[in-house]
């Protein structure tokens, strides 16, 4: 791909994931919140927009980068992630611990917060799974497919969570970035191949 094409892709996915950040910063439900409370609103819109990034790298479809690089910036990506889910939880439990508690306990009455959880409870196995990959010993397409279907329950589940809430995001370009993560998410499914765990003869 010539350098202007690579140059192209990389800024629309800036793009893709900035504008919603930044839109939503211009929120007036901002206006009466906490520091603390704004800040975990973030960590979770940014790590939205991480999981638009970790199918590309997974499919290996980002220009630029070769295959061993996606998989390490595919790893890190994937620890900030972590990192996201943790300052928005631990963010929103320093605000209103009650709401959390109810949340992780699946008796909220607000439905966005049972789909954060288990989207939340997802990624953390999915992290876990990579983390003991070399322990664990699993053939790696049979490894692949169940890191790929945690990944694709954390991204279900944060697209729900996502589009339920009535707050910070602006609905059109939350709605975009959605559809985007999801696109990705199919993509790289099917360029992978995942469901396909029979060994190569």
């Amino acid at each position: 791909m010539p350098r202007t094409g690579v140059l192209t892709v990389w800024l629309a996915l800036i793009a893709a994931i900035a504008v919603p950040v930044v839109v939503a910063g211009f929120s007036p439900y901002l206006a009466w919140r906490s520091p603390i409370y704004i800040a975990a609103g973030f960590a979770g819109v940014i790590g939205l927009g991480l999981l638009l990034v970790q199918p590309l790298l997974a499919a290996r479809v980002l220009p630029g980068l070769t295959a061993m690089n996606s998989r390490m910036v595919h790893r890190w990506v994937g620890i900030t992630l972590i990192a996201m889910i943790v300052l928005h939880v631990g963010g929103l439990w320093i605000t209103s611990p009650p709401d959390v508690v109810d949340a992780l306990l699946f008796r909220s009455p607000t439905p966005f917060s049972a789909w954060g959880v288990v989207a939340m409870w997802a990624a953390f196995a999915a992290a876990a799974l990579a983390a003991l990959r070399s322990l664990l010993r699993w053939r790696f397409r049979l490894w692949r497919l169940t890191h790929a279907s945690l990944a694709l329950v954390t991204i279900l589940g944060t697209v729900v969570h996502a589009a339920l809430i009535e707050g910070a995001m602006e609905t059109v370009t939350k709605a975009a970035l959605c559809g985007l993560v999801l696109f990705a998410c199919v993509g790289a499914l099917i360029r992978l191949q995942v469901w396909d765990v029979k060994p190569r003869g």
